[in-house]
């Protein structure tokens, strides 16, 4: 679609949204490099499970200027809430799992106009 110039492109920016639990880093003293690791699996799956979505070959089309934002959920049920939140409202996402220990770690949604899954997500912040 359109270059890097604005246009009509920039009113359709596709993001993939990814929401790690701060806890694990902050509380439960996870290295950092795990919990990175978490999100990468999050945001492959995602694509993986999504590959033929429209909005998905779009994304990964436009190789050099992917767009995603990493924000953070407090604790796990905050994590579990959001994608019960995700899922009624038909948003596709994959909540990433660790397994063996079965831990919900963070989610990753599909790639998506920002429009129209960021009032899902506004009450989180971005991970720091």
């Amino acid at each position: 679609m359109a270059g890097a110039g604005g246009g009509s492109g920039s009113a359709r920016r596709l993001v993939q949204y990814v929401v790690v639990r701060s806890d694990l880093v902050r509380s439960l003293a996870w290295p950092l490099g795990a919990v990175i690791t978490q999100a990468c699996h999050a945001a492959t799956a995602a694509i993986h499970l999504n590959y033929n979505d429209p909005d998905t070959q779009q994304y990964l089309a436009e190789l050099d200027s992917m767009h995603k934002v990493v924000l953070e959920a407090p604790d796990e049920a905050s994590l579990t809430g959001l994608s019960e939140t995700l899922s009624q409202e038909a948003i596709a996402h994959k909540l990433w799992i660790e397994q063996p220990e079965n831990i919900p770690t963070c989610l990753a949604l599909k790639p998506y106009p920002k429009e129209t899954v960021h009032p899902l997500l506004r009450k989180f912040k971005l991970f720091k």
